[in-house]
């Protein structure tokens, strides 16, 4: 799994790669929190690049979406597979994490 981050404007954007797993999902909140300790308020998380996601994987969404929130920011995601929009559906997710046809147009939307 890998994760970078690029600056569009006043939007982070985090690039996630691979299977956002129970060993991988501590690296997402990871690099979310350094983005928010850094004044980001913004984050749309870019799934296109990750073929699985697991309960884990989940609750690192969740809980870096909790996280944005409390700085007073925000967190939505874009660009999911066909796999990653089922497991949000199926867990009923995809009402708290609206899932965006990109992460670029996730606050344009």
């Amino acid at each position: 799994m890998a994760f970078t981050t690029e600056e569009r404007g006043d939007i982070t954007l985090v690039h996630a790669s691979g299977m956002l797993t129970m060993n991988t999902a501590p690296q997402l909140r990871e690099v979310v929190s350094g983005a928010i300790t850094s004044g980001a308020r913004k984050i749309a998380v870019d799934l296109s690049g990750v073929e699985f996601i697991d309960s884990s994987g989940l609750g690192a969404l969740v809980g870096s979406l909790k996280a944005a929130r409390q700085a007073e920011g925000d967190l939505r995601i874009g660009g999911a597979s066909s796999q990653v929009l089922m497991v949000l559906k199926l867990t009923n997710l995809d009402r708290v994490l609206t899932p965006h046809e990109s992460a670029a147009d996730a606050f344009t939307a």
